[in-house]
């Protein structure tokens, strides 16, 4: 048995294959091009009732989940790995899981949204880089003196990592001034199960 991962080529897509690659469980991937609206399909919204991707089917136990966070959580619990043993380390785990969430996918999202209009708006364009810059700041100094968010790897990094990659590419010397993030971004990239993540993509 094995989990089927329902994915496309975003930044939250690839969260998920990067866990599944890092924890060695076995899993088939069903690409749901969203650029194409299938995402609306009737038999997709079955699984992810919000319509978004990732979502997943675990086979093994009949479960099936949306929501890049929720399933993160569900493969730490599953695999016993990357979420912390003690209560302390689950929590700070949790903690930084949910200011990925919460912070730095939408509003990097969003920055990518209105730096991608052709006709610019320039106040939600500033607005929506500053906040990724401000977070990534916050990442920065959580980052000093240590190789991961919460000390040991964990599924905070799995989240984040695809994100602040995306950021980096605004090519904003404040952002490429965040020295611990693009030290921990290339260590992230340098995994190797991270790396064969980051390589697939829809035939």
């Amino acid at each position: 048995m094995m989990i089927t991962a329902y994915l496309w080529t975003t930044p939250n897509g690839y969260k998920i294959p990067i866990a599944l690659e890092e924890m060695g469980l076995e899993y088939e991937i069903k690409w749901v091009n969203i650029g194409a609206g299938e995402q609306h399909q009737p038999e997709f919204l079955a699984i992810s009732p919000n319509g978004k991707i990732p979502a997943i089917v675990d086979h093994d136990t009949g479960i099936s989940l949306m929501e890049s966070g929720a399933i993160l959580q569900y493969l730490a619990e599953k695999s016993g790995k990357f979420g912390g043993t003690t209560l302390q380390e689950r929590a700070e785990v949790m903690q930084w899981l949910h200011w990925q969430i919460g912070g730095l996918g939408p509003m990097t999202g969003q920055a990518n949204h209105f730096r991608g209009l052709n006709e610019k708006v320039p106040y939600g364009e500033k607005r929506y880089v500053d906040e990724t810059v401000r977070l990534l700041r916050v990442l920065n100094a959580q980052l000093d003196g240590r190789d991961y968010i919460a000390g040991d790897y964990s599924i905070a990094d799995m989240a984040a990592a695809p994100w602040a990659a995306t950021a980096r590419m605004f090519d904003d010397e404040r952002i490429n001034a965040c020295a611990n993030v693009i030290a921990w971004i290339d260590r992230n990239l340098a995994r190797p199960a991270t790396a064969r993540a980051i390589t697939l993509a829809p035939a």
